[in-house]
This record gives structure tokens, sequence and C-alpha cells, in this order.
């Protein structure tokens, strides 16, 4: 270690660095990485009140659409407007559940919401399952906010 004075400092932290004093050096870092970071969205000034954007509107064809990956939550092919989902009430069951699909036409839930964290296969919908809005998705008209890229692995070439 290096010789240091009584109040601690080296002979180098002394003399600053190259002649700047650590004051000069704090401060032209912070001017060398600061950014103006852009502004993303929402009115100026920043506090000021506007309306929302109307909704956009939801994909009705009620076409199960192709999944992009395994294990990817199915998206929702209709509307889900005024759909009651509470702790006491799921309304997407009175047509998904297995006892009402033949009347309904629509398809079952997947075995798996009948399993619990332990894969013990439980008489009913899972408690962790029941919020359907927690991985299924309605499919709007909505313009992208980003460009999607995806490539399917079965789609890539190897060189």
């Amino acid at each position: 270690m290096r010789s240091q004075d009584r109040a601690g400092m080296t002979a180098i932290a002394r003399a600053g660095i190259g002649g700047l004093t650590a004051g000069t050096v704090v401060l032209f870092a912070a001017l060398a990485f600061s950014q103006e970071a852009p502004r993303l969205t929402g009115p100026d000034p920043a506090m000021e009140n506007v309306p929302a954007p109307p909704l956009a509107r939801p994909i009705t064809d009620d076409r199960r659409k192709a999944r992009n990956y395994p294990e990817q939550p199915p998206v929702i092919p209709h509307s889900i407007e005024g759909y009651q989902l509470t702790l006491n009430t799921n309304r997407c069951l009175e047509c998904h559940r297995r006892e009402f699909v033949e009347a309904s036409g629509a398809p079952m839930i997947s075995v798996t919401h009948f399993m619990d964290r332990d894969f013990q296969v439980l008489a009913d919908v899972a408690p962790r399952r029941y919020f359907c809005l927690q991985c299924h998705v309605p499919q709007t008209d909505a313009r992208p906010l980003v460009e999607n890229e995806f490539t399917d692995m079965s789609a890539t070439t190897a060189e």
C-alpha cells in the first residue's frame, strides 16, 4: 500500500488526476454520461389530464389462432366485454368447462388447468388457473407497438 499522510490521502489523490480536482472529475463524468431521454408518451406538461384513447375493437371471428411456440396460452378469439371474472364468478367456465363444451361448441379447458402445483388432479379448475386473463388475452385490431420479427424455429434454415 502506498504511504499515506495523517489525513489518509495518497500523494496521487492530493494532486488530483492530471491536475483536476475530484469535483471536476465527477462533473465531467456526469456530463459525459448524461443523456436526454426521449419522451415516450403522455401529455405535455406531464401531469395534465387528457382523455384516454379509444379501446381497440376486438376481433370476433371465433377462429382459433395458430400458436407461435409450445406451451403458449391460446388467445381468446371473441369479445369478452361484460364478462364477469371475480372470485365467485367466472363467465369463461360457462362455455369452456368440461360439462358444457358439447352444448356450447367451445374448446374444453386443458387438463393442465385441473392440476395443482404438485400435479395432483382436482375435480374442478385449480385455483391458480381460475383467473383466465392472467394468461389468455383477447385479440384486437390494435396497431402493434413494435414490429414483430418473430421467426418460427421450423421456418429457420440451418446453413
